[in-house]
């Protein structure tokens, strides 16, 4: 009797320990590239808490990843690059935020120049999308801080893992 109980439990781990080794591995799940974070009415807003995405309508070659640069370079945070729609053709520049009084839109805003729009429109691109075309003559110095009138979300590139990265 001991010897069939003792059989059936090393028939029961068998099938478990089978089951498991001939499931099929977890599927890799992609970070998501920024966070939504809750900005409070009265907080400033960085260079560093944006993510930006930019698109070339209509530019040079190349433009939407050297404007990329110039604002990498100003502390924002890569998003992604390419072509922008066929409709949208700005003439110089174009900032596409959901809401136009987005603090993160207002702050990029001010790296893109004078002849810059904040257009209520979204893009499905991650963070703030900002369109140039022809007449973009590049990123400038622009504004260290925009303080947010109201609650408001903005995406946020993940955080870096090393300290010399956040200062």
């Amino acid at each position: 009797m001991t010897l069939a109980v003792l059989a059936v439990i090393f028939l029961a781990g068998i099938t478990w320990a089978w089951s498991r080794v001939t499931e099929p591995f977890p599927e890799k799940v992609e970070a998501a590239p920024c966070t939504d974070t809750l900005i409070r009415e009265g907080e400033d807003v960085a260079p560093p808490q944006v993510m930006v995405t930019v698109l070339n309508a209509g530019g040079a070659n190349g433009l939407a990843s050297k404007t990329m640069d110039q604002l990498v370079g100003f502390g924002f945070g890569e998003g992604d690059t390419g072509n922008g729609p066929a409709n949208s053709g700005p003439v110089s520049a174009q900032v596409w935020a959901k809401d136009p009084g987005d603090p993160a839109a207002i702050l990029l805003a001010s790296y893109l120049g004078t002849d810059v729009d904040i257009v209520d429109q979204g893009s499905g691109y991650p963070g703030v999308t900002i369109v140039v075309g022809k007449r973009f003559k590049g990123a400038v110095e622009g504004r260290e801080t925009v303080t947010s009138q109201t609650d408001s979300y903005v995406c946020t590139p993940p955080l870096s893992s090393t300290p010399d990265d956040l200062g």
